[in-house]
């Protein structure tokens, strides 16, 4: 497999490029969720970044926005298949943390 401007594989890491789109869509796993359940579940993120954050995933069809009609309105967001698909590779690279962030050296530059 290569990163060529036209691979795939370089389209999913754009796709989950950023500090926040994999903690958003870690966060969605345990169902859906209005945003400021979100950001309390999260910690560290703002509005602003959480709203432009799932604006993003939603463009790129990993989550779905539902709006309830009611007063005031009520907005919440679930993963689609694609996103409920992403967890997968998602919990592999947590797993991997787990096992080696004690190993890798953080806050150097090369």
């Amino acid at each position: 497999m290569t990163f060529f401007a036209d691979c795939q594989a370089r389209l999913a890491a754009e796709l989950l490029s950023g500090r926040w789109p994999m903690v958003v869509l870690y966060a969605l796993s345990h169902g859906p969720a209005r945003p400021g359940e979100l950001r309390q579940q999260i910690g560290g993120i703002s509005q602003k970044v959480l709203t432009e954050t799932l604006r993003r995933l939603e463009h790129n069809g990993l989550v779905q926005r539902h709006r309830y009609a009611e007063a005031p309105p009520r907005v919440e967001y679930s993963l689609t298949k694609p996103g409920e698909d992403l967890l997968v590779p998602i919990r592999a690279l947590g797993d991997w943390a787990a096992a080696y962030a004690d190993r890798i050296p953080t806050g150097r530059k090369p």
